[in-house]
């Protein structure tokens, strides 16, 4: 299983079911079912198009639970029908999961929390390690989060210089942990630029690229500065 792949593949998934109707926590939960699927089924049985095989499952897992909760009745009408199994569109929506989980009505922690679980496809008890807080505190924190944005419309341009502030909190908490974030930052970053244009996104990746290029002279082999 290539879990490089997997992380990747994620956040495209993701953006897709929110896009489609389902609201963030369900849509979250649903793709977690689908990577549970890929891991048993991929490795004796791999697909031709991952991602059009992971939004296929996600979406079907999203519609049982719709239907398997009456209060969701509603919504389900709202969503589209199911789509017939085939090629996943080939657009790359991450941009817009970047500004849903960097929303304005989350606090920092938050919005850092939530970039690292559905952007960076790290698990809540990585999370919470990286930042030395119990698992249930992080679980809590991320789950606030979900219900926040839940609401929120997909389709709005969002703030890139609030994108940039949360990747830099989560590079500058990399650069003092035990986890090494940074290096994460650096990836996130990456994945924004190519999603993006913007001469701030580039400044900031020049930026930490150059700091983390130095980061082994400023340690000691203890970890000591």
């Amino acid at each position: 299983m290539d879990e490089a792949l997997i992380r990747s593949l994620t956040p495209g998934v993701l953006t897709v079911l929110v896009r489609r109707g389902a609201d963030f926590a369900a849509a979250e939960d649903a793709v977690q079912d689908a990577l549970v699927e890929a891991v048993r089924g991929w490795p004796a049985d791999p697909p031709r198009d991952p991602k059009g095989w992971l939004v296929t499952v996600a979406w079907r897992r999203f519609l049982d639970a719709a239907r398997a909760d009456t209060a969701r009745r509603r919504r389900e009408d709202r969503v589209e029908e199911e789509p017939a199994p085939g090629p996943a569109p080939d657009v790359d929506d991450t941009l817009q999961l970047y500004f849903l989980c960097a929303h304005p009505s989350l606090t920092p922690s938050s919005a850092v929390a939530l970039t690292l679980r559905a952007v960076g496809g790290l698990t809540t008890r990585q999370i919470a390690r990286a930042y030395l807080v119990p698992e249930a505190t992080m679980a809590q924190r991320i789950s606030r989060a979900k219900r926040t944005v839940s609401g929120v419309r997909f389709d709005r341009p969002g703030d890139v210089a609030t994108v940039l502030r949360v990747l830099y909190l989560v590079f500058n908490e990399g650069y003092s942990g035990d986890v090494d974030l940074a290096a994460e930052a650096v990836r996130l970053t990456r994945q924004l630029a190519a999603s993006v244009d913007h001469p701030e996104v580039a400044g900031l990746l020049a930026l930490m690229l150059l700091h983390h290029a130095r980061r082994a002279a400023r340690t000691a082999p203890d970890g000591s500065l």
